[in-house]
């Protein structure tokens, strides 16, 4: 039987403490939006990205993290290539990775670099896929690895709630490949999943969805009240809601 991962938050839609669903009751959105919670946990992928990623680095004199966030990630991959760069174009989050990253001599750029044949890695974790710029920045015989999360992610939770498809256009495997190889790279593994998740609260989904604002755009606990009022009681009868996250991983190569 495949693992669910549970998420629950401790607080009850329409609990005396916070009728409202407040902030302060809920939590603030945390610096540096990742989608990595679900990655490593029960329920996540089968696979560890951090761990593929580690291999590839074992060999690498030149590093580029694409969309790096608050550059956790990157620290955890340490030691890195005397040669690593990261790119980070959330103003949110980019004062936060330079001050993390800075002690590992790594600078935080805001756009692409503009050289050719530069890295012998590229990365990307749930940052965009520029597949002609990954193949003009890798040298040959560079590796790209990438996850992505995919279309879609955590639908069910926007079908639950009666809003619209967090993404406008369909994005998973097939279609990345299609581009990788386009570009001119070799595909060389290429992973799908959808893992399931389990919320056993209503107030875990308010959480979810203040963490991750593109999931449903125009969310507030006010504005979607009522079926939050009826989500909440679906979870008290059934114990959970569970919906699917969408993950893929890719490889390629440079040759």
């Amino acid at each position: 039987m495949a693992t669910v991962a549970q998420v629950r938050s401790g607080q009850q839609f329409g609990d005396p403490a916070d009728s409202t669903m407040t902030a302060a009751a809920l939590g603030e959105r945390a610096t540096g939006w990742e989608f990595a919670w679900l990655d490593g946990r029960p329920g996540g992928p089968s696979w560890s990205y951090p761990d593929l990623a580690r291999a590839q680095l074992r060999r690498a004199g030149s590093l580029l993290d694409l969309d790096t966030g608050s550059g956790e990630l990157l620290v955890e991959l340490a030691p890195l290539p005397m040669h690593t760069v990261a790119v980070e174009s959330f103003a949110r989050n980019i004062p936060v990775a330079r001050d993390r990253l800075a002690p590992f001599g790594v600078p935080v750029l805001t756009e692409l670099p503009g050289g050719e044949d530069e890295f012998d890695v590229v990365l990307s974790r749930h940052g965009r896929l520029p597949a002609a710029d990954i193949f003009r920045l890798l040298r040959p015989g560079g590796t790209l690895l990438t996850q992505q999360v995919g279309s879609d992610d955590l639908a069910g939770l926007n079908s639950a709630l009666g809003a619209p498809p967090a993404y406008r256009g369909k994005w998973n495997a097939e279609l990345a490949v299609a581009a990788l190889e386009e570009a001119g790279l070799e595909v060389t593994d290429v992973r799908e999943e959808r893992p399931a998740v389990a919320f056993r609260d209503v107030g875990a989904v308010v959480r979810q969805l203040r963490d991750l604002p593109w999931q449903i755009r125009d969310f507030t606990p006010e504005r979607y009240a009522e079926t939050l009022g009826r989500l909440d009681s679906f979870i008290r009868l059934h114990g959970e809601l569970t919906v699917a996250a969408h993950r893929f991983l890719v490889q390629a190569v440079r040759s």
